[in-house]
């Protein structure tokens, strides 16, 4: 797990969940513990939205720490798409419906984590049932909104070249307040390009982003 993944939703294809009706159903195998909610929730996470979190893993069978968004790397929180696939299935349903600020600690089955094949790099062996315990920053529109297209889009002629793209992930990184390193920028930026712009233009359209209205998500 990477800093980079506040990126991935330019560089991965999406994939929405199948249906709501198999979400309902695997929902009802996780157990979720609200440790805490704030006071005020103007906004709840929803499938779709671009999530920011700390999350912390431990194996449910002694309770041994696996993983730690806080100590990882840079110890930055972790930003992905929420409902596409992008974490394991039981943290896509864990973090639904959650305020920014809201703690939860949740109980994964096998089936919604790495199921019998476990996970080597985090040394999560076949069939493990994995506890996380998460704490929600914020929520912001999904990369692939109309509104995502035209914030990076700064000439509006509905395309965008490695200019904007690269002025864009400048601001981002400036938001995160940790500098980064050149060479980190233009991997990204290179990555971005071989993923989305199918034609090799140099320029990634419309049709290309792959743009989805928010509220279609």
């Amino acid at each position: 797990m990477h800093f980079s993944l506040r990126y991935i939703f330019l560089i991965q294809a999406f994939s929405l969940l199948t249906s709501c009706e198999k979400s309902e159903i695997e929902e009802e195998k996780i157990k979720i513990e609200v440790v805490h909610v704030p006071s005020v929730c103007t906004q709840k996470s929803k499938r779709g939205d671009l999530v920011n979190a700390h999350y912390d893993g431990f194996l449910a069978t002694d309770l041994s720490k696996f993983y730690c968004s806080r100590s990882e790397r840079d110890g930055h929180p972790k930003w992905f798409v929420l409902g596409v696939g992008q974490v394991i299935k039981g943290l896509d349903i864990a973090l639904m419906d959650m305020c920014p600020g809201e703690k939860r600690k949740v109980v994964i089955p096998p089936s919604l984590a790495y199921g019998e094949q476990g996970y080597v790099l985090d040394k999560i062996p076949p069939n493990a049932t994995l506890i996380f315990e998460i704490e929600l920053y914020g929520i912001s529109k999904g990369p692939r909104s109309v509104e995502a297209f035209q914030q990076i889009d700064m000439n509006n002629d509905n395309q965008l070249s490695k200019e904007e793209i690269s002025h864009y992930l400048t601001e981002e990184f400036r938001k995160d307040g940790k500098q980064r390193a050149p060479s980190e920028h233009g991997r990204i930026l290179t990555d971005i390009f071989k993923k989305n712009d199918h034609n090799n233009d140099g320029i990634i359209s419309a049709k290309e982003y792959n743009v989805y209205r928010h509220d279609e998500l």
